[in-house]
């Protein structure tokens, strides 16, 4: 299941056009900035053919005018992450 994060820059003036499509996307969670005219993306799909797809479909968002990838996990990478400890403080 490849978890991945975005930020997703509009076409000027259609931040919430732009807001709607990503929202209607399958496996999509939007995240509007505070303080920029750009959303957060994170997009989770159940397999690489679902995020090949999600990629196309994202691919012909007429108001989407940039998608820049932050962040990448494939089921290996989830597999083999080291999990959080239960109690204590983080390093």
């Amino acid at each position: 299941m490849p978890i991945k994060s975005y930020l997703a820059y509009p076409v000027s003036g259609r931040l919430d056009e732009l807001t709607a499509a990503l929202r209607r996307l399958p496996g999509c969670d939007v995240v509007p900035a505070v303080n920029r005219d750009l959303l957060v993306l994170v997009t989770d799909s159940p397999d690489e053919a679902a995020d090949e797809a999600l990629g196309v479909a994202l691919a012909g968002v007429p108001s989407l005018q940039a998608l820049a990838l932050v962040a990448g996990l494939g089921d290996e990478a989830i597999d083999q992450a080291p999990s959080l400890p239960s109690t204590g403080s983080w390093p």
